[in-house]
Parts: structure tokens; C-alpha cells; sequence
């Protein structure tokens, strides 16, 4: 029996669990990234987002009115003191079907990238190929990755930024020429929350700084920046990836996207306001004007 509290579990832990079950089941769910029969691989860093999601979905499988299989899989790159005992036997203690896939990307990389020159870019694309072909060869129709809501934020930031695209982490996407589905069940969940969960979990954790980790990675610098605006105003970051699930494509400038060149009058819909609520309360202020026959000048502050 897989033991999914730890010792002395508190109600605020229990409740922080199922916080991030409902949640992940909720993404499940509103993407079907599961369905009956599926053979998912759990993608397993070591790091407290890998581990987080493999308990869930286990916790999942065991209540889901479907049936499906879960296979975990650890990817030893061979980087220099990588300890590759550790998953092997929290795995196996864990008493879930596993695979440990031996590939030495490292040196690959180390050959490949100039020192100093990062390196997480190539490591990803080889780490990428090793898994499709190991979801290929155990007949997984799904892989499971564990980035969460704020690694999707930080994604289209990046993007944004230094790629000129309005792209971020997609929570389901055909991979492989359509050979498989990549899902991010904890497309809904915090960083935060699953960090705390972690914690209390008493993980195995392997961190991720055995090949150089730089702690200046662009990536950084953005986590950064979005943790200093939610510091600023508590919920930002959500409410930047419920905009990311509220795309209007004819309010944004892509002509492969929406027919520009086409729109008509007749076709064409109402813009929003340009000074949000302003224009509103506005457009409330002179209907109250024009019922009472009170003449009202409105001024702006000059740009």
C-alpha cells in the first residue's frame, strides 16, 4: 500500500493535499489528458515537482473511474556525482513500476557548449529524444511532465522576451509526430503549494546544479521579476495564466491567426474600451447626464 501522508499529517497539510489532487484532477480533467487505458510515463528529475506529481497521480489512480497505468522513469545523464541510487530505491520502496534509462547526455553536452555558455537548451532536446524513444519502447501512449502554473507564467515571459512569440507550456501537446500526447498535469498548481508539499513529504530530492546550474539564467531572471510583481500585488501571477486560458485573438496583431484582411463591418465586433473601467463609468456618467439634463465635461490627463 503506497503511504500517501506522512507521520503526523496535519489538518493543513491534508488540506494542502487535496488542494493539489482537486487541482491536478481539474486539469486532468478540463484538458482529458487521461483517459481509459493509457500508459502514462512520469517523467522523474528527482525534484520536488517530478515527486509531487507522481504521488498525485498515483493518489488519482487510485480513485479514477478509469483504469490506467502509470510507468516512472529516471533518466541518468551521467553528470559527474549524480546519485543514482537514490530513485532506484525510493521507487522500489514506493512499490511503483519504474525504469531507470541510462544515456550519457553529459558528455555530449560538455563537447558541444563552450564553458560558461548555457547549457539546458541542448540537455533538454537530447533529454527529449531519450524519453520519446523510452515511452516508444514500453508501448506509453502519454508522458507526464511536472512543470506547474508558474513554469507556464515564466515560459510565455521568456518568450515573449527573447523569442519575439506569444508561446508558453501548453498543458496537452501532440509530440512526435503525433506518436504521443505530453501532458503537465499540474497546469493548475503553484509553485509554492507544491514546494510546501514537498516539504512535508520528506521527498528523496536530487537537485538540479550537478551540471552548473547558473543562478543568472534568463529563466531566473524572470521568476524573479514575476515573484517581485506578486509580492507587489498578491494573484498577479494567476491572473496572468487565466489570461493565458482567455486569448481573444482578435484583439492581438497575428494575421495567420484571425482574418484582418477579411473583417468588414459588418463582421466587425466591438473593441474594449481603451481605458478599461474608465470608459465605462464614462459612458455611465453621461447616460445619468443625458436623464437629467446635466451638461458634463470630461478631461484627461495629458499623455
Amino acid at each position: 500500500m503506497i503511504k500517501h501522508l506522512p507521520d503526523n499529517a496535519s489538518g493543513n497539510f491534508i488540506k494542502l493535499r487535496n488542494s493539489l489532487i482537486s487541482a491536478t484532477g481539474k486539469a486532468i480533467g478540463d484538458y482529458n489528458m487521461i483517459e481509459e487505458g493509457d500508459t502514462v510515463l512520469v517523467c522523474m528529475s528527482g525534484g520536488k515537482d517530478s515527486h509531487a506529481m507522481l504521488m498525485i497521480l498515483l493518489a488519482l489512480q487510485e480513485r479514477a473511474p478509469i483504469d490506467f497505468k502509470l510507468i516512472a522513469m529516471n533518466l541518468d545523464q551521467k553528470q559527474p556525482g549524480f546519485p543514482e541510487h537514490i530513485l532506484p530505491a525510493y521507487l522500489k520502496k514506493l512499490g511503483v513500476d519504474y525504469r531507470i534509462v541510462e544515456a550519457d547526455t553529459y558528455s555530449i553536452v560538455k563537447e558541444k557548449i563552450p564553458e560558461g555558455k548555457t547549457t539546458c537548451s541542448l540537455c533538454s532536446r537530447l533529454r527529449r529524444g531519450v524519453i520519446y524513444t523510452t515511452a516508444k519502447e514500453l508501448g506509453a501512449n502519454k508522458i507526464a511532465l511536472g512543470h506547474h502554473r508558474d513554469d507556464m507564467v515564466e515560459t510565455l515571459f521568456l518568450n515573449m522576451f527573447f523569442g519575439a512569440k506569444l508561446k508558453a507550456m501548453p498543458p496537452k501537446l501532440s509530440a512526435n509526430d503525433g506518436q504521443l500526447i505530453v501532458i503537465r498535469p499540474l497546469a493548475y498548481c503553484t509553485e509554492k503549494d507544491i514546494a510546501a508539499y514537498a516539504r512535508a513529504m520528506e521527498f528523496p530530492i536530487i537537485p538540479c546544479d550537478l551540471c552548473g546550474s547558473q543562478e543568472n539564467l534568463q529563466r531566473q531572471k524572470v521568476k524573479d521579476m514575476l515573484q517581485a510583481w506578486e509580492r507587489e500585488q498578491p494573484g498577479r501571477i494567476n491572473n496572468i495564466f487565466r489570461a493565458m486560458t482567455n486569448v481573444e485573438p482578435s484583439h492581438l496583431a497575428d494575421t495567420e491567426l484571425y482574418d484582418f484582411k477579411g473583417m468588414s463591418q459588418a463582421l466587425a465586433t466591438d473593441e474594449d474600451p481603451l481605458f478599461g473601467d474608465i470608459a465605462k463609468e464614462d459612458n455611465a456618467a453621461l447616460s445619468l447626464a443625458s436623464a437629467e439634463g446635466t451638461r458634463i465635461e470630461f478631461k484627461r490627463n495629458a499623455a
